[in-house]
Order: structure tokens, then C-alpha cells, then sequence
């Protein structure tokens, strides 16, 4: 079945140029996923460009809200049964492919897609050197809100925190996995994993059982030590803060609630042990992926409309829809998007950031793990070796999942 179908994956490479010769005469059903707050956006798009040629006669669109957190988890439970194009989170491309839920993009858009979006975003959606989605967002990272009442100067960790205790105020930050890598590789600190092509993790690269690490870790416990500071990066959550961690998605909802003292910036220096580092952390993005198709007329229609969706024009329309930040290189240079306060402080946080990769789903539980400890007091107070201990039995289980 899976020799059949690159086959017939390769047949519908070689339709796109013969569109316009078939007129789009067979028709039928698309199916596309996107996050809820893009539902009718993305309708109203794609129904523009299927009436934009009589090559696309017959095609039309079901497009239904399915979030980038659980559209990877639905298509590889059931292929079939899955969107025909979906919007998902760049980290889930590998487990994409391995089930066979993402074809390569088209050749001849390809090219065209590499150069027109942002390296680290190009990057992202390659499993090895095939690329395997269409670029939509270069907006998932996190930076700094701060009420600029409570907080004078942002550029210091130590600062924000002395000024949120000062206040009586709260400094939230979430010390998960995706968050702690500020820290970890703020310091120096290297956690990567390497994939094949088909997917499977090969090797991990990481050396949190370091003097790096030891920093890291050092300055998280710090930091959880403070009055001030509350375990999260959900601002709907989150309550009387004078700071935050989070990101663009929740620029709106504190907006409202700091109104006139809203600000945002780059995360903060930390220093350790008379060190001082710059935070750091993963810089991330939407993709939107294509699914194989049996019938390669509706695979060179799908490639076509995940194309348009992700174009320029497309990107800059929903920025201006629902804040969305682009990753498409001339979209981001648009003055409206430079203007955004929210996406100029990302843009200046992602200078030291690393492209997030793909990571196997245990490595996320381990993380987990590790924060509970650090937020509930386990490694308050404690010596070096106790310390080099947790983080070489981190170091140990994050090497154990790749084969």
C-alpha cells in the first residue's frame, strides 16, 4: 500500500502542470483544519481563490476548527478520516511524516517557499532535507509583557522580580519544557534531536550535565524561590501581575488588563553565580501541511490552495485579521507588522532563540517532571551535587529516546 501510494504521490506531483488542461472537472470536497479564530478567514480565502480560475470549477471547501495543539494527535490516529490540508505546530512534523500524514510540498512551489519565508521557519517544516509543509507563522515563541508601572526596567530578571515583590505583584512564568530552554540555553546549553527521513529520532545532542547546566538549573531554583513568582504563562489565567512570560496569542487579553501601562520586550538578562546570560529559549511556527491524496487531481488542487493560503498577500490579511505574525520575509517587513509592539518584541527575542526542531513526546513528560520538582521545592537549597544528579538522570533519559 505504501509503495502504491508514492506512486500515486508522484502522478500527483506531475498533475499541477496539467490542471488547467483537465479543467478541474472531477470536483469534490477539500477538507482543511485551522485553529477556531481563523475558521471563517480561511474560508472566505480559499473560496476566493477557487473562484479565481475555471481551473478550480467544481472544488469546494469544508473548513472546520481543529487547533494546531490537536490536529498532528487526530491525523496520525486516523490518515484516512483526517483534513485534506491542516494547520499544525512545527514540532509534530516528524511524527507527520512517519505516519504518513504530510506529503513533500510540490517541486515546483518549493523553491518558491523557501525563499520567500524566513530560514529558521524554512527549516522547520524539513524532515531531513525534504521539505514537508507550507510556512504560515513565524509568531510561536515568548517574550516579556511587564506593566510599566510596576516595573521600571525590563532588561534584568533580578530587576523584574525585586520590582514585582516591591509591588506586591506576581512575575509568571511557566518552567515546562518548551519555557525552561530560556535558561538552559541561555547558558549554552545544546538539546537537540536529529531525525531521518522517515521521521525517527537518531541521536540526541545535549549537554545539560554541564557546568552550563548546573547554571541553568542554579537560576530556575532562584527564581522559583521568590514570593513574586507563579508557576504558568496562561494570561487568562494569571492574576495581579506585574510581568509575564507568554506569547503573541495572548497579547489581546493583556492589553486589556494593563491598558495604559501595557509593555512588552525581549526577555531578561539572569545571572548566576556572578554570571550574567541573556535568556533565551525555542522560537517556533504554524505550518500548513497537505495530505496524500489517491486521486492526484485533488492532490494538485490541495497543493495549489496551501500555496495561496500561505502566501504573502494571505499572511498579511490574516496579521491584520487575528494578529498572526508572518513568516513570510516581505509580510514581515510591512510597516504594520513592524509596528505591533507584541511581534517587535518577539522579533528581537528571536536574535537568541533557536529554531524549535522535533522533539519525541517523552521528552516533554521528562520536562514536566523536572519543573514540578523545581516549583514544588524539591532542590531548594540545594549543594551542586545534588543538582549535577538530577540533571545527569535528565540528560541520561533524554538520550534514551532516540534509537
Amino acid at each position: 500500500m505504501k509503495k502504491r501510494l508514492l506512486s500515486v504521490l508522484l502522478a500527483g506531483a506531475m498533475a499541477v502542470s496539467m490542471l488547467t488542461g483537465c479543467g478541474g472537472k472531477k470536483g469534490g470536497e477539500i477538507k482543511i483544519w485551522v485553529a477556531d479564530n481563523v475558521v471563517d478567514f480561511t474560508k472566505t480565502q480559499a473560496e476566493q481563490f477557487l473562484a479565481s480560475s475555471d481551473d478550480y470549477k467544481g472544488w469546494t471547501v469544508l473548513v472546520e476548527a481543529v487547533g494546531e495543539g490537536d490536529a498532528a494527535g487526530n491525523m496520525i490516529t486516523d490518515v484516512t478520516a483526517g483534513a485534506d490540508i491542516y494547520g499544525f505546530a512545527q514540532d509534530q512534523i516528524a511524527r507527520l511524516v512517519s505516519a504518513g500524514a504530510l506529503v513533500e510540498v510540490e517541486a515546483s512551489n518549493a523553491a518558491k517557499v523557501q525563499s520567500a519565508n524566513a530560514a529558521g521557519v524554512v527549516n522547520a517544516a524539513k524532515v531531513g532535507d525534504k521539505l514537508y509543509a507550507y510556512p504560515m507563522t513565524a509568531d510561536n515563541g515568548y517574550f516579556l509583557y511587564y506593566d510599566k508601572s510596576v516595573v521600571k526596567d525590563p532588561s534584568t530578571l533580578e530587576g523584574i522580580i525585586a520590582d514585582c515583590e516591591a509591588a506586591g505583584k506576581n512575575f509568571y512564568m511557566d518552567l515546562g519544557g518548551w519555557y525552561a530552554t530560556a535558561f538552559f540555553f541561555g547558558t549554552g546549553c545544546t538539546l537537540t534531536y536529529d531525525t531521518d527521513n522517515d521521521g525517527n529520532f537518531t541521536a540526541c545532542n545535549i549537554d545539560y550535565d554541564s557546568d552550563k547546566g548546573l547554571a541553568a538549573l542554579k537560576a530556575l531554583v532562584q527564581m522559583a524561590s521568590s514570593p513574586s513568582f507563579v508557576q504558568g504563562s496562561s494570561a487568562g489565567d494569571a492574576v495581579n501581575y506585574g510581568a509575564i512570560v507568554d506569547g503573541t496569542w495572548d497579547a489581546g487579553t493583556i492589553k486589556e488588563v494593563l491598558g495604559d501601562n501595557y509593555a512588552c520586550a525581549k526577555l531578561p538578562t539572569f545571572t548566576v553565580d556572578g554570571q550574567t546570560y541573556q535568556m533565551s529559549g525555542f522560537n517556533g511556527c504554524k505550518l500548513l501541511g497537505v495530505k496524500p491524496q489517491e486521486d492526484a487531481d485533488k492532490l494538485a488542487v490541495c497543493d495549489a490552495l496551501a500555496d495561496y493560503l500561505t502566501s504573502e498577500s494571505v499572511q498579511l490579511a490574516r496579521y491584520e485579521a487575528v494578529g498572526w505574525g508572518p513568516s513570510n520575509i516581505a509580510a514581515q517587513n510591512s510597516d504594520a507588522v513592524k509596528a505591533d509592539p507584541a511581534l517587535s518584541a518577539l522579533a528581537e527575542q528571536f536574535a537568541y532563540t533557536i529554531p524549535q526542531g522535533n522533539y519525541p513526546g517523552d521528552y516533554w513528560t521528562l520536562a514536566e517532571s523536572l519543573r514540578d520538582s523545581i516549583v514544588g521545592g524539591e532542590y531548594k537549597g540545594a549543594d551542586d551535587a545534588t543538582l549535577k544528579a538530577a540533571l545527569a538522570s535528565f540528560q541520561s533519559s533524554c538520550q534514551s529516546y532516540a534509537k
